[in-house]
């Protein structure tokens, strides 16, 4: 075996390592949070020695001689991490939440985990303070405020709480940096509320935060619409037609259900701007829509993130950041990465132009899941696209097609090869960009495979092409030009060359 061979087998190692250590340190963590619950010590001395004994015994010759050694330092970290203050974020149900990985990767001096309640144990999680505060979420924000000895400015403002810190005077103390974070929000992307007229959709703890914050922006006023107030969604039209920005604080839109739209943005006539809360599609339906509308927009991720570090601030005691730039650049180094975790890469293209190829590249580099559409489609149907084609039509394929597109392109942190025709329903544009980053690989058209694709033989390359090409570089983010290549190694250096340049991996 080579140098470079069993040096790749260090890699594949190292990475298994890696995972191994993570999820001790979760588990650890976890250990530490029941430990204190129940009033046990954090230390268990006998049940150390113990396990080195037993992990001893278990070792292979190789590693048996360090293992005292490695696993000593091993516990010595995991008494430290299980020793730390914790944090969490308090809910009723949090199947999935991204803030104990923004958390951790705003300080490592706290933990943070979840941490879920039902409205009957509110009371006794306030009353011990085993953690050292929480974040709130949906539906506790209003409980939190009335359990709170101390409030900022913005809880007071808003009637709700979603930093709660237990501080050493014995006091509980209550903030809403939702107000924080849609504000930076905002900012970042260069929306002007000063002397606007806004319009915020939905009445829950999260649009007061909005309101205030608005307010507190300068807007000339802020009209709120929900279905059960004055203003609703049957005459906001005729009430709030001239408003220039206009805030969805409402989970219409969120992912599963990525087709919903509170409203059609199309009637405010005076509107040069959309904000969406949510942040799962990380492109919502309204969001696209004000693009096409020339609107600007913001997406909910950077206040997700933005909240979460003034949050953070308070969990340290610290209150506000000493630097405003080195603010602003954590923030948006945080956002950056969860995007690139978060959102899928997605390849469109000609047929046989080798993003199936490319697109398992890509998966092995990232570590993310891959899916084919075309394999995809074989297994939700139980036939081959060129065979559905050939014995139901065009038409029908298309229509299954879209349907599959809806079903898996709005998930997140996958790589995804589309079919070469995806591109020729319109329809399908929300959800190829809804929550993707696209790549258009474009290839010389002798160099495209035309083996079982039955429209690309009927139609002709070029002509494909020529009735393709302006949608295939419409919908992406990037161009991927790949010329001739002598064979699929080369095409695969050539295009993950590119895309690591770009910063696009």
């Amino acid at each position: 075996m080579s140098l470079d061979e069993l040096r790749k087998e260090i890699d594949a190692a190292d990475k298994t390592i890696l995972e191994a250590i993570e999820k001790r340190m979760d588990v650890a963590r976890r250990i530490g949070e029941d430990k204190r619950l129940m009033g046990r010590p954090i230390y268990d001395v006998a049940r150390e020695a113990d396990k080195l004994d037993s992990l001893e015994a278990a070792a292979g010759a190789e590693s048996r001689p360090y293992i005292r050694e490695l696993y000593g330092k091993i516990f010595e970290l995991t008494r430290r991490h299980e020793d730390k203050k914790i944090f969490g974020v308090l809910g009723q149900k949090l199947p999935h939440t991204y803030s104990p990985e923004i958390h951790h990767m705003l300080t490592d001096s706290y933990t943070y985990g979840i941490i879920e309640r039902e409205p009957d144990e509110l009371d006794e999680l306030f009353n011990r303070k085993i953690y050292g505060g929480f974040n709130v979420t949906i539906p506790y924000k209003k409980e939190a405020y009335r359990r709170c000895d101390v409030l900022s400015e913005e809880s007071s403002a808003t009637g709700a709480v979603n930093t709660v810190v237990f501080a050493p005077d014995g006091k509980t103390y209550g903030y809403n940096t939702d107000v924080y974070g849609f504000s930076f929000m905002l900012k970042s992307a260069a929306i002007e509320v000063a002397g606007r007229k806004c319009l915020v959709l939905g009445h829950g703890g999260a649009a007061g935060a909005v309101g205030y914050a608005l307010e507190k922006m300068g807007a000339s006023s802020v009209t709120f619409c929900s279905r059960r107030e004055d203003i609703n969604y049957d005459n906001v039209y005729d009430i709030c037609s001239d408003a220039q920005v206009i805030v969805n604080c409402t989970p219409v839109g969120m992912y599963p259900e990525v087709e919903g739209e509170v409203i059609d943005l199309s009637r405010f006539t005076s509107a040069e701007a959309f904000a969406d809360l949510i942040y799962n599609p990380s492109s919502t339906k309204l969001m696209q829509k004000a693009e096409a509308l020339g609107l600007k927009t913001a997406g909910g991720l950077t206040m997700l993130v933005a909240q979460a570090y003034k949050a953070s601030l308070y969990f340290r005691g610290a209150g506000h950041a000493d630097d405003a730039l080195e603010e602003t650049q954590k923030i948006r180094t945080i956002v950056t990465s969860l995007e690139k975790k978060m959102k899928n890469i997605t390849l469109i293209g000609m047929p046989g132009c080798g993003k199936t190829t490319l697109g398992k590249a890509i998966a092995r580099a990232t570590g993310k899941m891959f899916i084919d559409l075309d394999v995809a489609f074989l297994e939700e149907y139980g036939i081959k696209p060129s065979e559905c084609i050939a014995h139901e039509g065009e038409e029908a394929f298309r229509a299954k097609e879209s349907l599959l597109a809806a079903k898996i392109l709005p998930q997140s942190g996958k790589v995804i090869s589309c079919g070469g025709g995806i591109v020729t329903r319109e329809v399908n544009r929300f959800f190829v960009r809804c929550n993707s980053r696209v790549i258009y690989l474009r290839r010389p058209l002798e160099v495209l495979a035309g083996e079982d694709r039955p429209i690309t033989a009927r139609e002709g390359v070029n002509n494909l092409y020529e009735q393709r090409r302006g949608s295939y570089e419409s919908w992406c983010d990037t161009i991927l030009d790949i010329p001739s290549c002598k064979d699929k190694a080369a095409f695969l250096e050539a295009s993950l060359e590119r895309l690591y340049a770009e910063d696009f991996l």
